[in-house]
């Protein structure tokens, strides 16, 4: 077997070799600037004198010439009416010359009224910078000039890198330590739908970073602005149609230690799991009947004969794993269709991985002795992931007063997880072995059709009509547990038998569908005031707009569980237990299967949401402006489901709530000098509950193996949000940012665990906690070391770095209302649970630090990024089951970048070096911190550092 370290310097050295061979040209990059005023140029022509070899600059005066031709070449600049200047320079294969330079005014030249049209940039940094630095808002964001430094291959990867955001699970987003329910979500400036089941949360996984044009994350309120957040909005653009026609194609492969060329028990895949779609292979059979109740009314063998239409598909093997892979292919096309210039971006990208990890997982008996285990378990977990995406955006620009773009988002993921489990029940004097083998499948699209338009030099208007579309299945989620006897010292093992008793947790089959439909309608209107009407001018703005939106959510979930078997068939291995000869349903010897599906285990819901607002920016002196304005927001919240069987009824259990409420905003903004300014925001905000946690019934969560009640009491949370910030410029490239922010929340939405409750199920609900608040300080640097030093290399330094200190308190009350299925009295909390302590998912602190080298000449950059997060609660507890921490995580990535000839990219790197453990622990003597005199490890693993090597070529 190849080894994986001389593979990736076999792969180099090739890849480098042939860049050699090819690089027969050089390239010519820089800008043009007025030498006056210093500001950009746009639309001059740069050219090599005798070819028809030449660019156009851009909005910010940049340019590039590829494919020079080596030797002495004369460089011509021509503008209209500034002098032509004429630079000789000398092209060397395969490098590039940076050339800045300025332009003189004709001032004998006369013009004529000239129109000169280009798309101003919005991916760069500068641009980015400039645009947080005119908005009102207090706001963060990322370019895609700065992904693309990193190896960050998601929004949620990329996002963690902004000021005051972490992230959980790999994929979802929390802004200064507040749960993702939060957060509003929007792509192309439309709301984005959620990707869960049952909670309000966007999966970030979903969107590659390489169609990502930028991220920027509103912390402050505005009128025109969502009003349902107090975390952040997150506003993701996708990349926009370009200026001239381009072709690149990539390809990287990667290695992760700990799994990539290792054996591996994994379950088989299906047909269409490579492109993260479920075959038909997986789904339930249509006949069998959809009534459980019919189902369960025939005989043991008429239910056996439908369980062998299910696909046995239980063997788990062992298998050896691949290189991951990732290609892209992107191309845009830029032309005119009479006078209207028309523009199309294409991306398409695959990705193929896998992550396997070893997982300590135990639970605690919480008596008089820290760390006595109940539950010792290893999991053996194998995870192969799968996206398929596609970016396809139009631009039209009729004339300079009228631009119209359609973009469109599909992406396509697969998830396959085997887990294979081995430990023991202490208190059972049980070892157990057991199998879970999941696959899921999620799909969403995002459409906007959006239009701008300048009516007059007063009234601009720009609008969007919007339609997402979000599909999530996990068909034919399979889990099997066996177990036997602890053996004493010296006694002879038993063997395993299977569990077949048809519960959820130890021997059945899962399947369920969630769909999710979002028609929207956004329109904003600005208005200039007074006699100043250019763009940028302090003259009073009126804004005013409306935005509209419909939701539609279907879900529904089924499950079938295997019962009877003696021991001589209970006791064979997963590979053929459940083979057509022992699945029967003849005596009480072999298998059969019953249906544990229950009415309410499917609903409809929908959400309606209308808003107006109007607001105004008064320049109240010439550094003075004021920002203020009002949201009204009206929403309706509608579910419908069938009652538990338990509770005798037979009416339909609905849900329809309306909401009205006003949201006043203000943002002041002083500027101290051009480059420091300083801001100071109010705004109200609201937080709804979801359908689910109003839903009066109780359903049960697979995933967690809990029941989860639904609160038809809970109250919309009310938050207050004050924020303050100062802000340095010291150039268009550079930022230096504090700022403090405080946040309080009234009737704050919390998951409850009331008590009793039984070992093996959890019974969750919702309650509103009597208050809460958070306050914290975030501080942010982007520095470059270019007039720092004289050294050559420390100039081509840059530092991009923040911080942020948080803390928070939520305060439960010592009662609380708890749902009428549960008890009709208020419920005291005292004893039961810490009724104050820190918000949930709140860290105390997160740190975020990037130094990056860039020669231009050369084509050579590299950076180093680090990132760490403080100790956050991972799963509230009570006086039996602590509280869960997640522990910090020190990460740090390295990446190299070498550019040939402009036509070929070699990006290469090294994610979480460190490689250090993930860790849940248990605070065991409830002092709100873990300490060595806890002793709970809840679940460790490591998830192994990564190796990537990447090419691309541009046509």
């Amino acid at each position: 077997m190849l080894h994986p370290n001389s593979f990736l310097a076999s792969l180099v050295i090739s890849l480098f070799s042939i860049s050699v061979l090819i690089a027969q040209t050089g390239s010519i990059k820089g800008t043009v600037k007025d030498s006056k005023t210093n500001e950009p140029l746009i639309g001059a022509a740069v050219a090599i004198q005798g070819t028809t070899n030449g660019s156009i600059t851009d909005s910010e005066g940049n340019f590039l010439i590829s494919k020079a031709p080596v030797g002495k070449q004369v460089l011509t600049i021509t503008y209209i009416s500034y002098l032509t200047k004429k630079i000789e320079i000398s092209v060397e294969a395969g490098k590039q010359i940076i050339l800045n330079t300025a332009l003189d005014e004709d001032a004998g030249q006369t013009l004529q009224e000239v129109v000169v049209t280009a798309s101003k940039a919005t991916n760069t940094e500068v641009a980015v910078i400039s645009e947080i630095k005119s908005i009102q808002q207090v706001a963060v964001g990322v370019s895609a000039q700065q992904i693309t430094k990193s190896q960050d291959r998601d929004a949620a990867q990329v996002a963690r890198r902004i000021p005051g955001v972490s992230i959980v699970d790999n994929r979802f987003i929390l802004i200064r330590g507040l749960s993702q329910r939060y957060n509003t979500v929007m792509i192309n400036d439309i709301i984005a739908p959620s990707t869960e089941i049952d909670s309000r949360a966007f999966s970030f996984d979903m969107i590659p970073s390489n169609i990502i044009d930028r991220i920027l994350i509103y912390k402050s309120g505005a009128a025109e602005l969502p009003g349902e957040f107090a975390g952040g909005i997150i506003k993701i653009y996708t990349k926009r149609a370009p200026e001239e026609n381009f072709t690149n194609v990539g390809l990287s492969l990667g290695y992760r230690a700990n799994t990539t060329f290792q054996q591996v028990q994994r379950t088989n895949y299906g047909k269409w799991d490579f492109l993260g779609f479920e075959g038909k292979d997986r789904q339930v059979p249509s006949s069998i009947p959809s009534n459980p109740t019919l189902f369960n009314s025939l005989s043991p063998e008429a239910r056996a004969l439908y369980a062998n239409k299910l696909p046995n598909t239980w063997d788990v093997q062992s298998k050896n794993v691949p290189l991951d892979i990732r290609g892209s292919l992107n191309f845009g096309r830029r032309f005119d269709a009479g006078s209207v210039q028309i523009g199309n971006l294409t991306s398409i990208n695959y990705t193929s991985t896998n992550q396997y990890s070893e997982n300590q997982f135990g639970i605690y008996r919480n008596g008089t002795t820290a760390g006595s285990r109940s539950v010792n378990y290893t999991d053996d977990q194998f995870v192969y992931n799968s996206r398929l995406g596609l970016l396809h955006n139009w631009s039209f620009r009729f004339n300079p007063k009228f631009t119209l773009e359609f973009k469109n988002l599909f992406n396509q993921l697969g998830f396959s997880e085997t887990v294979v489990r081995n430990g023991q029940d202490v208190d059972d004097n049980r070892e157990i072995k057991s199998y879970s083998e999941r696959f899921e499948s999620r799909s969403i699209y995002s459409g906007q059709l959006i239009g701008k338009h300048n009516f007059t030099p007063r009234w601009m208007l720009n609008w969007q009509l919007g339609y997402s579309y979000t599909r999530r299945t996990e068909p034919d989620w399979r889990r099997l547990k066996y177990t036997r006897n602890i053996p004493e010292p010296g006694e002879t093992p038993q063997e395993f038998s299977a569990q077949t008793d048809g519960l959820l947790v130890n021997s059945a089959r899962f399947n369920s569908k969630l769909t999710e439909s979002v028609y929207s309608i956004n329109i904003n209107n600005e208005y200039t005031l007074g006699s100043k009407v250019e763009e940028g001018s302090d003259s009073p703005k009126l804004r005013f707009g409306l935005y509209a939106e419909k939701k539609m959510r279907d879900f529904s979930s089924r499950w079938f569980g295997y019962t009877g078997g003696d021991q001589a068939v209970r006791k064979q291995d997963i590979g053929t237990i459940f083979n057509p000869a022992n699945v029967t349903g003849a005596s009480n010897a072999y298998f059969t299967i019953v249906e544990g599906t229950q009415p309410n285990d499917k609903y409809t819901a929908s959400n309606d949401l209308v808003a107006g607002y109007v607001g105004t920016t008064l320049p109240v002196t010439t550094k003075f402006n004021l920002t203020a304005g009002v949201r009204v927001e009206a929403n309706n919240q509608y579910m419908k489901s069938k009652p538990s069987p338990t509770t005798g009824s037979t009416t339909d259990l609905k849900v329809d709530k309306n909401v009205v409420v006003a949201l006043p905003s203000l943002n002041l903004t002083y500027d101290l000098n051009d480059k420091q300014l300083v801001r100071l925001a109010y705004f109200s905000s609201i937080n709804r509950p979801e359908l689910r946690e109003l839903a009066p019934f109780q359903y049960y969560d697979f995933n967690n193996n809990a029941n989860v009640q639904g609160n038809e009491s809970l109250k919309t949370v009310r938050i207050q949000n004050v924020d303050a910030r100062w802000e340095y410029y010291p150039t268009p490239s550079e930022l230096v940012s504090f700022g403090a922010f405080y946040k309080h929340f009234k009737n704050p939405i919390e998951t409850f665990l009331p008590e009793p409750n039984t070992p093996l199920i959890l019974d969750y609900t919702f309650i509103n906690a009597k208050s809460a608040y958070s306050y914290g300080l975030e501080a942010e640097v982007r520095k470059s070391f270019s007039e720092l030093s004289s050294n050559s290399f420390l100039q081509k330094l840059t530092v991009v770095a923040n911080a942020s200190y948080i803390i928070s308190r939520i305060d439960l009350g010592d009662y609380v209302q708890l749902p009428s299925a549960i008890t009709t009295e208020p419920y005291d909390v005292r004893g039961i649970t810490d009724t104050k302590r820190p918000m949930m998912n709140q860290s105390p602190y997160l740190i975020n630090a990037g130094l990056y080298y860039n020669n231009e000449a050369t084509g050579i950059q590299a950076n180093i990024l680090y990132n760490v997060y403080g100790p956050r609660i991972y799963a509230v507890g009570s006086s039996l089951t602590r509280t869960i921490y997640e522990m910090p995580r020190n990460v740090i990535d390295l990446t190299f970048i070498k550019t040939f000839a402009q036509k070929w990219e070699i990006k290469a790197g090294i994610q979480d070096i460190l490689n250090q453990k993930f860790r849940l622990e248990q605070d065991y003597n409830r002092d709100a911190k873990i300490t060595a005199a806890d002793k709970q490890p809840v679940r460790t693993f490591r998830r192994g550092s990564y190796l990537t090597l990447g090419v691309t070529y541009n046509f």
